[in-house]
């Protein structure tokens, strides 16, 4: 069974500098309107100091303008303490006495500038800036990020994520089911395979005997997807494909090695199921070529991985373009969760659900976790934080016991 992806065309662009309303009172001889670059300059706030606060595998990011406004983003999860170093060291000096508002110009900034070293970090660095720059705009302009791209804050749908290899088929069905019921999930997404296993699976069978169980526990009415994390060559993954249709799977993520786009095309060409991907890439050139060679036929860019919101927003809409749907990788219930709830709001191609782990949200929940309010999934369904920016705030408790670092 195919999900029932409609892309509706893209109307118009990412709301750029332009069109947000002039804070701090901006003579109507501005630059925008035609004033000289000095009256600009001496206009139009700057950004004053950037700080990172990282705990654990988190790092949060505050951006502080010239005036005293303030707007919070995250690093992007995992080795977040060498994340905030490649901050302060690569990004920031980019950023300090910028204007906070041009998204689109810093963050191209900050690639071309550090254009030799084209990888993962900067664009993990880069996340924490953009996304604060968002938070600041939605405060200047009291409304949500959802609503400054031209959508709603509403219930959305989300998918259950299980994160887990080491647990027995009849043991992931049990729960699946135990969250369908109490939780009301229309959707679920399972592991196959091994990571980057070469054709081997995390034990002989497992996925042969976990899908069919799954697919049986929580029925027929409930969606089933499947992620293969570069697990399987063309041969194997069309092989397995085959099963997943049997099995009326609804999506088969990243089912080859994520590096080899020629393989996963020949999968996608060859299945009935729709394969997904995307997660792991942060250069919008090989996004580019991944979408015109239709090598998937759902695009999963990450808003942490791939450098911020901004960067994300032009890979939908990349995807629009050529009528692929756009479903984020949100793995886990750090701010990326959030980030991804008011994109998907806004985005004409979003897909049916938002992803949403299920494995015990340790970084949000008790006394000392990430963020206030805290999302609670409801009938298969998350509300859009509703507030100014992203709409929550970084816990003090939290940021009292991180370790900070700052650039001004």
């Amino acid at each position: 069974m195919e999900p029932e992806y409609r892309a509706p065309q893209w109307k118009g662009g990412i709301p750029t500098l332009r069109e947000v309303p002039i804070p701090r009172g901006v003579a109507e001889n501005d630059d925008r309107m035609g004033a000289s670059p000095k009256a600009k300059r001496e206009a139009i706030m700057k950004i004053k100091k950037l700080e990172t606060f990282v705990k654990g595998q988190i790092g949060m990011v505050r951006v502080t303008t010239d005036d005293g406004k303030e707007g919070w983003g995250q690093l992007s999860p995992f080795n977040a303490d060498i994340t905030a170093i490649v901050f302060h060291r690569q990004v920031s000096r980019y950023a300090l006495g910028a204007d906070p508002l041009d998204t689109e110009t810093l963050s191209d900034r900050v690639i071309e500038g550090e254009y030799k070293y084209p990888g993962s970090y900067v664009c993990r660095g880069l996340c924490g800036l953009d996304t604060a720059m968002w938070d600041l705009r939605g405060k200047l302009e009291k409304k949500p990020v959802a609503e400054l791209l031209g959508g709603t804050c509403r219930r959305l749908k989300v998918y259950g994520s299980s994160m887990r290899r080491d647990i027995k088929p009849e043991d992931e069905a049990a729960r699946l089911v135990k969250c369908r019921d109490s939780l009301g999930y229309g959707a679920f997404k399972i592991r196959i395979g091994k990571v980057c296993g070469h054709d081997v699976d995390e034990w002989p069978g497992r996925t042969d005997a976990l899908v069919p169980a799954c697919r049986k526990a929580i029925g027929k009415d409930v969606v089933l997807l499947v992620d293969g994390n570069s697990c399987y060559t063309p041969k194997k993954a069309i092989e397995v494909g085959r099963m997943l249709e049997a099995n009326d799977v609804g999506h088969f993520e990243e089912p080859c090695p994520y590096w080899e786009l020629e393989w996963t095309a020949e999968v996608a060409a060859a299945l009935k199921v729709p394969v997904a991907g995307g997660e792991q890439d942060c250069d919008l050139a090989q996004w580019r070529r991944m979408i015109n060679m239709r090598a998937v036929d759902i695009v999963q860019p990450d808003i942490c991985y791939i450098g911020g919101l901004t960067r994300a927003m032009r890979v939908a809409k990349m995807a629009a373009e050529k009528g692929l749907p756009c479903v984020p990788h949100s793995a886990n219930v750090s701010m990326v969760l959030i980030f991804t709830l008011h994109m998907m709001a806004a985005i004409p191609n979003a897909g049916p659900h938002i992803e949403y782990c299920i494995e015990p949200g340790e970084w949000i929940s008790g006394p000392e976790g990430l963020y206030r309010p805290i999302l609670s999934v409801k009938d298969g369904m998350v509300q859009v934080p509703e507030g100014p920016g992203w709409g929550v705030e970084p816990n003090k408790a939290w940021l009292e016991k991180a370790a900070r670092q700052v650039s001004e």
